[in-house]
């Protein structure tokens, strides 16, 4: 995962610091000042640019809970210490504690992006450590709005699932889904889309989220004597059930939750396995009437979830066909 952050602190300059910066008028000279003594103070660290107080500061400011009075080092989620104090010590699954627990630069560019909200920063230290993302992989989830997406799609799973599972299955929904990585003509249609996901397999199962694992596309199945063809399937193991997945190049409509949820139903008779929870079914659109949605969902006795995606790489079809092909391009560069 990451490497050990150590934590270093003076509780004396600590607390100058605060009652410097409460007296102070906030000005540039009271940043330089501060970084200045910090550099005197601790001639060895080069952590006391005017910069990087003012990130301290910030910092403080969103994590008020956040105790470094002592100097320690926190560990790693899970790892062993032979410290006798550190059971004493605020475990790192406590939210004040936690931040210290990723890098650095990690907590810089939270601090940028979610400007005071203390429980959207909590989010993505939390995502950070569960998935073990670098800086770059953190920012894109931060650009592409994770947290006000996650566990945002309109089900019903509240009704169809055991109250232990219907949270968890909640959480890995999103609305909308973000399809910014494909580049389709404005005409695109569901074939197109579908094949375009597959070709960025990598970036749609991010988008996805933590534990899906993939299993096929157009699954055959067999419901009576006709021959079905789901467009994804996948297992998911953090819910430990399959998941069928139905993308829909148009807007929403009722029959479609008919369709996935004998899909759902399918899957449960022909595939599930004893130690598996049930099936569920999602299903991702261009656009849904929330209203609609409900009732359509409020009517099934499978756990479905209904969500939007966003796409914005849209080429204008009139350039589709002036484009070079990849065959033209690299047939252009040997030459």
């Amino acid at each position: 995962m990451f490497e050990r952050p150590r934590v270093r602190a003076d509780g004396l300059v600590l607390i100058k610091l605060r009652l410097l910066r409460r007296e102070s008028k906030y000005g540039s000279g009271f940043y330089k000042t501060v970084s200045e003594d910090l550099k005197h103070i601790f001639p060895e660290t080069h952590s006391f640019s005017q910069t990087n107080i003012r990130y301290m500061c910030r910092f403080y400011e969103l994590y008020p809970n956040a105790s470094l009075i002592n100097e320690q080092i926190v560990p790693q989620v899970g790892a062993k210490t032979n410290d006798p104090d550190a059971e004493n010590r605020p475990q790192v699954g406590d939210d004040s504690e936690i931040v210290f627990c990723i890098p650095w630069g990690h907590n810089k560019v939270i601090i940028d992006k979610c400007r005071g909200n203390r429980d959207k920063a909590l989010f993505y230290v939390h995502k950070t450590l569960e998935n073990g993302w670098s800086r770059a992989m953190m920012l894109n989830f931060l650009d592409t709005g994770l947290y006000e997406r996650q566990g945002k799609a309109t089900t019903n799973f509240v009704l169809t699932l055991p109250e232990e599972n219907s949270d968890l299955a909640q959480e890995i929904t999103k609305d909308p889904y973000n399809f910014d990585f494909l580049t389709l003509t404005e005409k695109y249609n569901e074939k197109e889309m579908k094949d375009a996901l597959m070709d960025n397999a990598e970036q749609f199962f991010l988008e996805l989220g933590r534990g899906f694992s993939y299993i096929g596309r157009e699954v055959r199945i067999m419901v009576g004597k006709k021959e079905k063809f789901m467009d994804m399937l996948f297992f998911n193991y953090i819910t430990r059930c399959f998941v069928v997945l139905e993308i829909k190049a148009g807007d929403f409509e009722s029959p479609n939750t008919g369709q996935l949820g004998t899909y759902v139903v399918a899957v449960n008779h022909q595939m599930k396995k004893e130690w598996m929870n049930p099936t569920i079914g999602l299903l991702i659109c261009k656009d849904k009437d929330e209203i609609e949605a409900q009732y359509a969902l409020e009517s099934s006795s499978q756990p479905l979830g209904i969500s939007s995606y966003e796409l914005s790489n849209l080429i204008p079809d009139n350039y589709k066909g002036s484009m070079p092909t990849i065959e033209e391009i690299e047939a252009e560069l040997a030459d």
